[in-house]
């Protein structure tokens, strides 16, 4: 099935905007603890880029997640798409520069900061 061209323009810009703003050190990407992908909040939207695997693999086909906190609706790009693809490698390259030596973290542990939301 044909992409409407408008929304592939718009998600070869929002793809952009998120290269730049990574390379800018604006947009912080994170690995979780056993995770295979890594991951980024952007204006209330979680970015899922995976698989952490890496880049030299060329075999192993990327995916640009992007779902909202507040939604359930989402959007995938994958390395796979005939328009997009290479700007999906093109995140996956800059991502992985900006945080190779970044130890993965674990989202789901409980800190100081987290029980204190909880208790008041």
């Amino acid at each position: 099935m044909a992409r409407d061209p408008a929304v592939t323009n718009r998600l070869s810009t929002l793809i952009a905007q998120l290269v730049s703003l990574t390379k800018g050190g604006q947009l912080h990407w994170e690995r979780q603890l056993g995770s295979a992908h890594r991951y980024a909040r952007w204006k209330n939207n979680l970015l899922i880029l995976g698989p952490a695997e890496p880049i030299s693999d060329t075999k192993i086909q990327r995916y640009l997640f992007v779902t909202p906190f507040d939604s359930p609706a989402c959007v995938e790009v994958n390395s796979g798409d005939e328009e997009l693809g290479s700007s999906v490698m093109e995140l996956v390259a800059t991502v992985e520069q900006m945080s190779k030596d970044e130890p993965p973290t674990d989202p789901f542990a409980l800190t100081d900061e987290v029980l204190g939301r909880l208790s008041s």
